[in-house]
């Protein structure tokens, strides 16, 4: 399957910054929308429900530094370069560089993450947010336990110093690869054989797995301390904020209850599938996403 056919009509950008290349395709026409995916995939997760989303909204799909045809540095020492601060201003001069200086956005587990700290960080970049699947790291944190670890046990085993997670990872990417997507869906066939691939060719780069496991390291780390302080200094989102999350893994409170203590607007519920939502269960986001955006992006 070609790649553009994931994105039919849609044009590509690579956007060069000072120490990145951020790879992205753009389509539609409307208020802009930036999607942001999650891990292990690319913007070919959003490749079931980015073209209806092209018919109200300019919609702009990037991968996230490191991740698939996007670029970045090597890890450095505090993980800085690899922190969600530094991503989400990556995908602010992203959108600043196609022309648009506000927008909604919706993001899917690492994509989600990123996507909260452009609301904090630049609020005033920001119309509304969804996100998929996520709550803020420093809750997620507070929150975990036996059930997380064991389930997610990559959370910790990513969280390790270099090069322990790239050494495990770089014995057999493909396996481990399929495992975790396995893992992520309750419908076997929610990732296609051609978004397969896609991951796949991603996933094989040494320096794709690199920045995975950093971005892990920074969750663990500076992400968790930029939260504390956010909470501590009572910075919160001023956006409208969207949950969606699965509801085989209900939590208790439930996702909206912990995204009140982040922001003052927060609605939601949940969908029957699996942690991939946009590919397991398309339709069903669509319901409840397109009503919320088209109010307030």
């Amino acid at each position: 399957m070609s790649r553009a056919a994931f994105f039919p009509g849609f044009a590509v950008h690579d956007v060069a910054l000072r120490d990145a290349v951020i790879h992205a395709e753009v389509g539609g026409s409307g208020p802009p929308l930036l999607l942001l995916h999650g891990y292990p995939q690319t913007h070919v997760a959003w490749h079931r429900i980015a073209p209806v989303l092209a018919r109200h909204f300019t919609v702009v799909a990037p991968d996230l530094r490191g991740y698939g045809d996007s670029t970045g540095p090597a890890g450095d020492p505090l993980h800085i370069g690899h922190s969600k601060r530094t991503l989400a201003a990556d995908k602010l001069a992203l959108m600043r560089s196609l022309g648009f200086t506000r927008f909604a956005v919706m993001g899917h587990d690492r994509g989600a993450r990123v996507g909260y700290r452009l609301c904090l960080d630049t609020p005033e970049a920001v119309n509304c947010f969804v996100s998929l699947t996520v709550v803020p790291t420093q809750a997620m944190w507070q929150r975990a336990g036996m059930a997380f670890g064991l389930k997610a046990f990559h959370w910790y085993l990513f969280a390790q110093p270099f090069d322990l997670p790239e050494r495990m990872l770089r014995a057999d990417p493909a396996y481990y690869l399929d495992w975790a997507l396995r893992n992520a869906v309750q419908k076997v066939d929610a990732v296609t054989p051609e978004a397969l691939a896609e991951y796949h060719r991603a996933f094989a780069k040494e320096s794709v797995r690199h920045a995975i496991v950093e971005d892990y390291r920074a969750a663990a780390s500076i992400d968790l301390q930029h939260d504390r302080d956010d909470m501590a200094a009572g910075r919160r989102i001023a956006c409208p904020v969207q949950v969606l999350w699965s509801a085989s893994n209900a939590a208790r409170p439930d996702p909206v209850e912990i995204w009140k203590d982040w922001a003052d607007q927060v609605e939601g519920g949940t969908i029957d599938c699996g942690h991939q939502m946009a590919e397991e269960a398309p339709e069903e986001v669509l319901v409840h996403v397109l009503p919320f955006l088209l109010r307030h992006a």
